[in-house]
């Protein structure tokens, strides 16, 4: 599991080198908290810097907009937490991520390749078609002689 953890946050930080929206920029500081919090039991302006590739500056300005907006309490020198509000984003953002790389993979994508794009396009997709693709997802997984015929 932790193996999974420490990957995830590698595939984080290189998706974090393209373009990103603030919303999605967000997003991805809150993803990396979750992701190191699971893995190590805190989260750090250092580790979050090194996975996001950015400036410990830039991390701590961010991390008192996230406290502003309700995310997480942040106090310099001190912890990072997220509050339920952070959490369920952070978990909604890693089912979207699940749901694609599932999807990419029954596709034949390779995993680093699946995992990158998942990365990628999951901040970007409006609920209804995540919906739909979970539903779809479940579809394939139910009739494996389909799948096995795109295969």
């Amino acid at each position: 599991m932790k193996e999974k953890r420490a990957e995830r946050l590698e595939s984080i930080k290189e998706a974090h080198k393209s373009a990103k929206t603030d919303y999605s920029r967000m997003e991805d500081y809150l993803e990396v908290i979750s992701e190191l919090v699971e893995l190590k039991g805190y989260a750090n302006t250092i580790d979050i810097s090194r996975y996001l590739n950015v400036s410990a500056p830039s991390v701590t300005k961010m991390l008192q907009r996230l406290d502003e907006n309700g995310y997480l309490e942040y106090e310099k020198y001190k912890g990072i937490n997220l509050t339920e509000k952070g959490n369920a984003l952070a978990g909604t953002i890693r089912q979207k991520h699940g749901i694609l790389l599932e999807f990419f993979k029954m596709l034949g994508i390779n995993h680093d390749i699946a995992n990158q794009d998942a990365e990628g396009i999951e901040h970007h997709l409006n609920p209804q078609t995540i919906k739909q693709l979970r539903k779809f997802v479940t579809y394939l997984k139910a009739n494996p002689k389909l799948l096995q015929s795109f295969q």
